[in-house]
């Protein structure tokens, strides 16, 4: 599903927040990429969705060598991926059932068939009886699971998740962490960015760790 092959990126002052990095994730697998603070664990995850593109190496997702994507072509990619935020990035002006709708919106889908999707996506995090509400009137985990929502009501292959529970306190994290297992076992590949090591643990899958841009760790929820 997706492959790393010497990657790097250099952002602007030559700070490298990728270097050499080489990894693989096999389609329906979910995996942790963990590491301190500017580890790279967020620029690895823009990569993969083409919201930054890398300066040396491949990357292949899902068959598809991102070198080769032309600008016109990247909005269409991004079709396959669910990307979730640690700061949900709602709209405060528009219902739950419009945030999640928006996607299905963009690419044209019929208002029949969006009503249909945004409300199986909703019941799947367990809103559907708040799709009237604004997002201001939700808690921070159910505005997470709003964002989830929204990221998967596309049925992506590929859900990317940036600490997505950096907000939020233990038992809601696990909860949300439970979820993204529940879309797994249909077949999503997923990937979690995250420094919650407890969660990791508690979760038990492949855990990928970085430091300074490089690959550290490769385990079984290792976490030394």
């Amino acid at each position: 599903m997706i492959r790393f092959s010497k990657v790097a990126k250099v952002y602007p002052g030559r700070r490298e927040a990728l270097r050499e990095l080489d990894l693989e994730i096999e389609s329906g697998e979910m995996v942790f990429v963990t590491g301190h603070s500017g580890a790279g664990k967020s620029t690895l995850l823009k990569l993969v969705a083409l919201i930054e593109r890398h300066d040396r190496g491949q990357i292949v997702v899902d068959g598809q060598n991102l070198e080769r994507l032309a600008r016109r072509e990247v909005p269409f990619f991004r079709r396959r991926i669910g990307f979730i935020f640690q700061d949900h990035r709602l709209l405060a002006d528009r219902t739950v059932f419009d945030n999640v709708a928006l996607p299905l919106v963009v690419a044209g889908h019929r208002h029949q068939e969006i009503g249909r999707r945004v409300r199986a996506a909703l019941d799947k995090v367990g809103l559907l009886a708040r799709e009237r509400a604004q997002p201001r009137a939700l808690s921070s985990g159910e505005q997470q699971r709003v964002g989830i929502a929204r990221a998967v009501v596309a049925r992506p292959v590929l859900l990317l998740a940036d600490e997505p529970t950096g907000n939020l306190d233990p038992e809601l994290s696990l909860e949300i962490m439970r979820l993204f297992e529940q879309f797994r076992a249909v077949g999503v590949t997923v990937v979690i960015a995250t420094h919650a090591l407890h969660l990791v643990a508690a979760i038990g899958h492949r855990s990928i760790r970085l430091r300074d841009g490089r690959r550290a760790d490769d385990g079984a929820a290792a976490l030394t």
